[in-house]
């Protein structure tokens, strides 16, 4: 038998790919504040999000 409930068996999705998949199916946005595609602008936009939606991070807040 080669069927498998969700979460059972077949192949696993990596972490690119479930970020794309969201991206597409569901307009959700993964990205780390350090990812190294994006230019500095780029970088400090998605931080500056991320402090307005969720807060300050604690080794933000620290620096």
């Amino acid at each position: 038998m080669r069927w498998h409930p969700p979460g059972y068996g077949g192949e696993r999705r990596g972490p690119e790919r479930v970020k794309r998949d969201g991206w597409h199916e569901q307009g959700l946005l993964a990205v780390a504040v350090d990812d190294e595609r994006l230019t500095w602008p780029e970088r400090e936009l998605v931080r500056q999000l991320g402090d307005k939606l969720y807060g300050k991070r604690e080794e933000a807040a620290d620096a």
